[in-house]
């Protein structure tokens, strides 16, 4: 009689239990978690429930109603499972339950969990609810083992990732609610990201003056001083691309301005007109000097626009993840069973995106991104219409996730 490898235990036991996995995706995909407007505690409540289904007690930490409303959201309880096993180190893993928006366009309900031609669709269903999932049922595989093992595991589900992640693992690490030594954050199957961008996000209001139409100059334009900062602003991006990061799979700084808003009515000259940017930074910058060379950008644009005042508020500073020294076990595993389970060469790089994980590098805890999800974010439609995740890339996360519990905890 062959003997099987632990590795093709927990194989096994995933296979065996993968309609149930999807099962779970689906619960999680069907309760709304839309932030805004970020009224996010049932979520939490119902993840809760169906973690108890399976034995897994999950703290529920609520954070103050006032901290929450200061962030411009409604509720927000973030849960802690922690599976202690003996003595050794215990290993983290962090998805984020609050998404975006569905919007329109979906062919597929969003909340409907729906499974067509081998693929999940819903919002959140690659981002980053799936890692739900994985993370569970790659614990709930180890443990299936039935041998002793060092250390523990801790799953950390939360819900700040879209405002900037402050209140969701932010919040457990200030309070002192959990300190892992190794962290594995939700991200994608392709690839072992040991460093993401960093990201500036600030509001800036023009202030000119309301006047007629018919007689503008009783009036000073916000519009027109609004336009020379964008132009100001888009010339940075043709700067940016002299700029390049010696990290894989990041290129160059970039800037976005994702929303703009002004004016009262066709016949007024505009008092007031607010945009709201977004600048991603590299791992090489500095973010305070990357602020503070916007602030002058903007400031110079209109310095000779009579009669303008421009206010910048600061909306969010999320530092980039650097790669600690520590993080080599986790890199080691993930690569090496990734590549494996998924029959191709999967390695570590870095990614232009910004997570919860650089919060736990902040910490000094060695972090990286690796869950379910296709190559590219285009793929999945995350945060789009119809997005969706390959179930197959599912079942093979979390084969590789378990594989790699295993490894570090042996």
């Amino acid at each position: 009689m062959t003997t099987l490898t632990p590795y093709e235990n927990l194989d096994a036991w995933i296979d065996a239990h993968f309609d149930e996995e999807v099962r779970f995706l689906q619960e999680l995909v069907r309760v709304p978690s839309d932030t805004p407007p970020g009224n996010n505690a049932p979520h939490a409540e119902r993840t809760a429930a169906l973690l108890q289904d399976f034995g897994f007690e999950a703290e529920q930490h609520v954070v103050p109603a006032d901290r929450v409303a200061q962030a411009g959201l409604q509720t927000i309880t973030n849960l802690v499972v922690r599976r202690k096993y003996g003595e050794g180190r215990t290993v983290a893993l962090n998805a984020h339950g609050d998404v975006v928006p569905p919007g329109e366009g979906w062919s597929h309900p969003p909340y409907g969990g729906d499974v067509v031609d081998g693929k999940l669709f819903g919002r959140a269903a690659a981002v980053s609810k799936c890692d739900f999932a994985t993370f569970t049922f790659a614990t709930r595989a180890l443990e299936a083992l039935g041998t002793p093992r060092k250390g523990g595991v801790e799953l950390y589900f939360t819900y700040d990732e879209e405002f900037g992640g402050e209140l969701g693992p932010g919040w457990l690490l200030e309070n002192g609610i959990v300190k892992p030594d190794l962290l594995i954050a939700a991200g994608f199957s392709y690839q072992v990201v040991t460093a993401h961008n960093g990201c500036l996000q600030m509001e800036v209001t023009v202030h000119g003056k309301m006047g007629h139409a018919a007689v503008p100059e009783t009036g000073i334009d916000a519009l027109h001083a609004a336009n020379l900062i964008l132009t100001a602003l888009y010339q940075q991006n043709v700067l940016y691309k002299e700029i390049t990061s010696q990290v894989k799979g990041i290129t160059h700084p970039y800037l976005n301005v994702g929303l703009i808003e002004g004016g009262t009515n066709t016949n007024v000259v505009p008092g007031k007109v607010v945009l709201k940017l977004d600048r991603r930074m590299i791992p090489e910058e500095n973010p305070l000097e990357v602020e503070a060379t916007l602030q002058r950008v903007i400031q110079d644009a209109v310095a000779d626009f009579a009669g303008v005042k421009v206010d910048i508020k600061r909306m969010l500073l999320a530092n980039a993840l650097q790669p600690l020294p520590g993080n080599q076990p986790l890199v080691d595993a993930l690569s090496r069973h990734a590549t494996a389970v998924f029959d191709e060469q999967i390695g570590a790089a870095g990614t232009p995106l910004y997570t919860d994980a650089r919060l736990f590098g902040e910490q000094g805890i060695p972090a990286v991104l690796y869950g379910c999800g296709p190559r590219t974010v285009g793929e999945s439609n995350a945060k789009r219409a119809d997005e969706h995740i390959d179930l197959e890339d599912l079942r093979r996360a979390t084969k590789v996730v378990a594989r790699t519990l295993f490894d570090l905890l042996d």
